[in-house]
């Protein structure tokens, strides 16, 4: 976990709401700093070593300090209310909404690089944030672009996996399914049973999780044209960016839609770590299950209808009504 330089890391662990002023200010210092290098890699590299150090530090001079109370209620509530959880990439208040890095959703798109100029920031460029907690620049944005088009490919027995099941099986069966079918490819999984360095842990870690980055529209879109457009699979287009890409593979060739898929990859990209499918992820992942397992895990847990899952019978169906009602047509 990379730690945002000038905040106080025990200061984060008291309070996850009350620190937005001051969160912002130490966020924005760190993000400002000038950098050339245009491979995330090589960034993580120097940050990485850094950050485990003041981690050490901190469980060393604070380790024993106590964070608050635990009652009944939060127990049988499901850690409801507990502070639990070291998550530094987002925050989210229920009436300022979320921050990435300390940034809010304008600031992003007024910081973050554009396909064009004025155009919505690219999700590429809030990847780099969230890992780095620096704003990147455009070059280092098409770079890290150019990277992801390099690793998206999807072997044959993928599709053929979720062929295997009917067409008729909910989409987030088969994504899962696609996701763990793609955790053959582990790199971490064959390091680990190699005796990697546990100091080292994070080098294929981050080599899963872009690969699986660059790799799930190819799966996710796969399942859209395979259950309502017969089939019929879109390659991607190598001139397109991350979220035009998506939407290209998708059906959708307008610019508009190019625009609306990356803003909507860019806010959906994090959110917070205390819900369902984030805490998921996280605590699969500390058993030192690969980036695909805890991904796939991740998604079961946003398959639940008090998760991911409520967006379908509830808000999709919502916005049917309204549909029908502005246009007048019967609801389906």
């Amino acid at each position: 976990m990379v730690f945002l330089k000038g905040v106080s890391a025990l200061s984060r662990l008291r309070s996850r709401v009350k620190q937005h002023s001051s969160l912002s200010n130490s966020v924005r210092w760190l993000q400002m700093q000038s950098s050339s290098d245009l491979d995330l890699h090589s960034q993580l590299k120097e940050l990485i070593p850094e950050q485990q150090e003041r981690l050490k530090k901190l469980r060393a001079e604070h380790g024993k300090v106590q964070l608050g109370n635990i009652t009944v209620d939060m127990v049988i509530g499901g850690m409801r209310g507990m502070t639990g959880l070291l998550w530094e990439t987002s925050l989210l208040d229920p009436d300022e909404g979320i921050r990435f890095r300390g940034l809010s959703i304008p600031e992003c798109q007024k910081l973050l690089p554009a396909a064009k100029p004025d155009g919505e920031p690219l999700p590429e460029g809030l990847l780099w944030l969230l890992l780095t907690g620096k704003v990147p620049s455009k070059a280092q944005v098409d770079a890290l672009s150019q990277e992801l088009r390099d690793r998206a490919v999807v072997p044959d027995y993928v599709f053929k996996a979720i062929d295997a099941l009917p067409v008729s099986a909910h989409p987030m069966t088969q994504f899962a399914t696609g996701v763990m079918a793609l955790q053959v490819q582990s790199g971490f999984q064959k390091a680990y049973e190699k005796g990697i360095s546990k100091l080292k842990y994070w080098e294929p870690t981050y080599e899963d999780a872009l690969s699986l980055i660059a790799r799930v529209p190819l799966v996710a879109s796969y399942v859209y044209r395979r259950m309502y457009k017969d089939g019929k699979f879109i390659p991607m287009d190598d001139s397109l960016d991350y979220g035009g890409n998506f939407s290209h593979m998708l059906g959708f060739s307008s610019h508009q839609m190019h625009e609306l898929m990356r803003l909507y990859v860019t806010i959906h990209s994090d959110h917070e770590g205390g819900n369902v499918s984030a805490h998921t992820g996280h605590l699969v992942g500390s058993a030192l299950s690969d980036p695909y397992l805890s991904f796939a895990a991740a998604l079961n847990g946003l398959a639940g209808p008090l998760h991911g899952l409520a967006n379908q019978p509830k808000v999709l169906d919502w916005k049917k009504v309204v549909i029908s009602v502005i246009h007048r047509l019967p609801i389906i």
